[in-house]
C-alpha cells in the first residue's frame, strides 16, 4: 500500500451563509484502503463529500483537497471522473428514463475505448447479476436496492481509482443492506479505493480498514476500524452500548 495518500483533505471548512457545516476537517485515504466516515445525521458527512467534489451550491469552502498528488480544488466536477475520482451520491441519482445499459454507458461518457467499455459492462454485470437480468428495463422501475447497485456500477464504469459512496444503504430493506455491503467489499477487493459515508456504523466498520468519526462538522476520532468497533465512545453513541 502506498504511503502517499491517494486522497488528502486538509483543514476543509464549509459554510452556508452564517452556518458553519464543516469545521477544519482533515482526512486521508491511501491507495487500496476502504475508509469509512461515520456520524449522526447532520454531522456534516455528505457536505464533506460534496466539498471534495465541489458539488455544493451556495457555499463557502476553505482548505485544500489533493487527489493523486495534485490539487483538485479548482477542477470542475464533471472532469473528476477523467482524473479517476467518482462519486455515488446520496439518493442514487440514476437516470430514471434510461435503461440500465444506457445508465452504464453514461458512466463511461468520457471514454472512447469501445471494446473495453463493453467488457466493463459485462464485468459489472457479473458483479451485479440483477442488473444483467434487467438490462433493458428503465432504471426508474427498479427497486431502491437495484437502483443503488446501478448507481455504483455506473460510477465504476469510469474506472475510478477512488470511489466516494454516500449512504449506500439508506432506505433499503435489511436483506438488501446486507447485499450492498457485500458488494462494497467485493469492489474494494477488486482494487478500487473507497471512501464510504454511512450511518450503519457496525456494518461500515466491519468492512473498512480505518474510520473517522464526525460530530457537529468536526472529526472527533480516528482509528483503525477494529479499534473503533471496540471504542467505548463509539459503542455508546452508535452501537447501542
Amino acid at each position: 500500500m502506498s504511503t502517499t495518500p491517494l486522497l488528502q483533505v486538509n483543514a476543509l471548512s464549509v459554510a452556508f451563509g452564517g452556518i458553519q457545516a464543516v469545521r477544519e476537517v482533515s482526512l486521508n485515504v491511501a491507495e487500496g484502503e476502504l475508509v469509512t466516515l461515520i456520524g449522526a445525521n447532520g454531522a456534516g458527512k455528505t457536505t464533506t463529500l460534496k466539498a471534495i467534489t465541489r458539488t455544493l451550491a451556495a457555499s463557502r469552502c476553505n482548505g485544500s483537497v489533493h487527489f493523486a498528488g495534485s490539487a483538485i480544488d479548482a477542477v470542475a466536477p464533471h472532469r473528476l471522473p477523467q482524473l479517476g475520482l467518482a462519486m455515488v451520491p446520496e439518493g442514487r441519482g440514476v437516470f430514471t428514463r434510461m435503461t440500465i445499459r444506457e445508465n452504464l454507458l453514461m458512466g463511461a461518457y468520457a471514454r472512447d475505448d469501445l471494446a473495453d467499455i463493453a467488457a466493463d459492462i459485462e464485468r459489472w454485470f457479473d458483479t451485479f447479476p440483477r442488473l444483467k437480468e434487467r438490462q433493458s428495463q428503465l432504471a426508474g422501475t427498479l427497486s431502491g436496492g437495484e437502483q443503488q447497485m446501478l448507481a455504483m456500477a455506473r460510477a465504476l464504469m469510469s474506472r475510478p481509482r477512488l470511489l466516494l459512496l454516500d449512504e449506500p444503504s439508506m432506505g433499503l430493506a435489511p436483506i438488501m443492506v446486507e447485499r450492498i455491503f457485500e458488494v462494497v467489499r467485493e469492489v474494494a477487493q477488486q482494487g478500487v479505493t473507497i471512501l464510504l459515508v454511512e450511518q450503519n456504523v457496525r456494518q461500515a466498520l466491519a468492512i473498512s480498514t480505518r474510520g473517522y468519526v464526525m460530530e457537529s462538522g468536526r472529526i472527533v476520532l480516528h482509528d483503525t476500524a477494529a479499534n473503533l468497533l471496540q471504542d467505548a465512545r463509539v459503542v455508546e453513541a452508535y452501537l447501542g452500548g
